[in-house]
C-alpha cells in the first residue's frame, strides 16, 4: 500500500472516485491525510488544488479510494503560494484537462493505459 505524506502531489481523477471524473480531476498537493480510514480502501485527503503551472488555487478535502490515487511527486520542494481570487471557469478548465493528461501519461508509463482517454 501506498503512503501519502504531507507534501506530496497527487494525481485525483475517476479511479478514484466518479465524482472526479474527466474535466473534475484534480492535481492535489497535500496537506494532511486522514489517520483513521471509515471505510477499508478509501482515505481523507487534505491539500491544495493545483493549476497546470503549479499553483495553489483552493484548498479541499476529498474522500477518495486509496487504490486510484497517482502519486506524481514526493514532497517537492517550496510550495508556490496561489492568488487568492477565484479562478475563471477557462482557467479553471485549462487546469483540470492539464491534470487528465498528467493523470494519462502516468497511467501511459505505468502500463496501465494504452489507449488515449477522450475528454
Amino acid at each position: 500500500m501506498t503512503v501519502f505524506n504531507s507534501g506530496d502531489v497527487v494525481l485525483i481523477g475517476s479511479a478514484c472516485s466518479v465524482q472526479f471524473s474527466g474535466e473534475r480531476a484534480l492535481r492535489l498537493r497535500l496537506v494532511s491525510v486522514g489517520g483513521v480510514d471509515p471505510y477499508d480502501g478509501w482515505v481523507w485527503l487534505t491539500g491544495y488544488v493545483l493549476d497546470a503551472k503549479g499553483t495553489a488555487t483552493d484548498k479541499r478535502e476529498v474522500y477518495v479510494q486509496r487504490a486510484g490515487i497517482v502519486v506524481e511527486q514526493k514532497r517537492p520542494g517550496a510550495p508556490k503560494v496561489g492568488r487568492s481570487d477565484v479562478p475563471t471557469s477557462s482557467q479553471a478548465r485549462a487546469s483540470r484537462t492539464g491534470v487528465l493528461e498528467a493523470q494519462q501519461s502516468a497511467l501511459r508509463e505505468r502500463g496501465e493505459l494504452s489507449c488515449k482517454l477522450v475528454s
